[in-house]
């Protein structure tokens, strides 16, 4: 590749198409990322007042929130396919315009069905921005830059999940919970306008297929909806003991087995699968993974815990996530600066054990926990994830041609989303059953115990969660050996360069 093809395709000043600058095509398409990712967990503060609205009990009512993430999951995963099809920026701009109608018309919802069908189109617009952005982020940046690349594209998808809780806390408390679905209309708008002025697709990118993949687009929906569904309801059906979790898991087994035998033959896949023999995107999408098990499983452990054992409202609750938010908006700048300077694996190593330690501090509280003592833990997790996620972010990207940037970006995203939504099935379910360990130990050995009951379920919930903690605490003990796999310094700019 020549130099001055280089500069044009990374937005040097030989590209006439790349004039806008990378930091307003870096915001353009940051807009759209933070506003499909905040959207898994705003509805969360939201639901007891859907439950009311809808007359819905509260197993229904979280159909509103996995409606949502199946959608989002399936557009995450065919994004390369459909960039391909149609278009990257096009994509984007569909994609936005899907989001903002999903968003107007489920704030409007008169219904539960309304509600459902209005989530599901708002997942469908969500669930490409997310890896779309990452490869025009990870493109417009030089060489050079690229840590600061992710670094900004994190501050977006790392933000948005801790934020979505105090936002829509906010909200409802102040305008109403159709709000939080209101909000999202006039800053999509804003980053339509943005990625129309400012984004345009470099001439390297495939456009249009010999054929159409339609196995693989049937495999993949069957698949990626019969998990989902299993991860999401297995909890409430007890799991295996019902005939119906375990037909979804051999239905979910069969076709995402049969999806991987069929794409890595296939000569144009919906999913790539072959890129996983990139070393780095492998290991990257690995240790992404913990930690976005990580990050999702604790957004959903803290804002319950403070709400159901500590009595918090809503506001209060998502306001606990604050100082892992600020103390992440501030390192993800600094890490990405440093991403050229100190080895890639010291800096995510010191992360991931300095996420084990936070983890392990918050499985040390118990019901007497005041709001102080959750700070310092959380500014410790937000400064772990942003040294490992921003750099993981960077590493996985970093070896692959410019025209493969939208296909892995979309498998690290379904890696870490995947992931998150593991965790939410894992940590739900030992919640539960630590709960009754923990009652069942009351009763046995304080059978007489004055103390009324009412004060022993919630010590036992609180352990219950404490023991959640701790067991998050392990298994960055466990991936910190794996952080030895990682690159001992970033890929230099001559070597990025010369990438086809």
């Amino acid at each position: 590749m020549k130099s001055s093809e280089i500069a044009t395709e990374s937005g040097g000043a030989s590209g006439p198409r790349y004039d806008a600058g990378k930091w307003l095509v870096g915001a353009s398409v940051l807009t759209g990322t933070f506003l499909s990712v905040m959207d898994v967990t705003v509805v969360n503060v939201a639901m007891p007042h859907m439950m009311a609205a809808f007359n819905q009990n509260l197993l229904s009512i979280t159909w509103v929130s996995t409606a949502y993430s199946i959608a989002e999951i399936i557009m995450i995963t065919m994004t390369a396919f459909w960039s391909t099809l149609l278009g990257r920026k096009r994509l984007f701009l569909i994609s936005m315009t899907v989001f903002i109608v999903g968003s107007a018309l489920a704030g409007t919802s008169q219904t539960f069905g309304q509600m459902l069908l209005y989530r599901v189109i708002q997942g469908l617009g969500g669930g490409a921005l997310i890896p779309a952005a990452q490869a025009i982020t990870r493109e417009r940046f030089p060489p050079s830059e690229q840590g600061m690349a992710m670094a900004l594209f994190s501050m977006g998808v790392m933000l948005a999940p801790t934020l979505g809780p105090v936002l829509g806390g906010w909200l409802i408390d102040h305008w109403g919970w159709r709000w939080i679905f209101y909000i999202n209309v006039p800053i999509a708008i804003a980053g339509v306008a943005m990625v129309t002025a400012f984004v345009h697709d470099p001439p390297y990118l495939k456009r249009g297929f010999e054929r159409i993949d339609w196995a693989g687009i049937g495999l993949l929906t069957v698949g990626l909806t019969s998990l989902q569904l299993v991860l999401e309801r297995g909890q409430s059906f007890g799991w295996f003991a019902s005939n119906w979790i375990i037909g979804g898991a051999i239905l979910a087994t069969l076709t995402v087995g049969g999806l991987i035998i069929w794409e890595l033959m296939s000569d144009e896949p919906i999913i790539n699968f072959r890129l996983f023999r990139n070393f780095r995107l492998s290991i990257g999408s690995g240790l992404g993974g913990i930690i976005g098990f990580a990050l999702f499983g604790s957004t959903f452990l803290l804002p319950q815990m403070t709400q159901e054992v500590l009595g918090y409202p809503a506001f209060k609750a998502g306001m606990v996530l604050f100082p892992r938010a600020a103390s992440m908006f501030l390192i993800m700048p600094i890490v990405g600066r440093l991403y050229n300077r100190i080895s890639p694996r010291i800096l995510v190593s010191f992360g991931v054990l300095l996420l084990g330690v936070s983890f392990w501090q918050l499985g040390g509280l118990s019901t007497a926990a005041q709001f102080p003592e959750f700070v310092g833990p959380l500014i410790e997790t937000g400064i772990g994830i942003g040294c490992s996620m921003v750099l993981l972010s960077t590493i996985s990207l970093s070896s692959l041609r410019r025209a493969d940037m939208t296909a892995a970006a979309g498998i690290y995203t379904l890696v870490r989303r995947v992931s998150g939504n593991v965790s939410y099935a894992i940590l739900a379910t030992l919640v539960e059953r630590r709960t009754n360990f923990h009652l069942a130990s009351v009763a046995s050995f304080g059978g007489h115990d004055p103390a009324p009951i009412l004060m022993l379920n919630q010590q036992a919930r609180m352990s219950a969660y404490t023991d959640c903690y701790k067991f998050l605490a392990l298994m960055f003990v466990v991936a910190l050996p794996l952080t030895v796999l990682l690159p001992k310094r970033g890929v230099p700019a001559e070597e990025v360069e010369t990438i086809e």
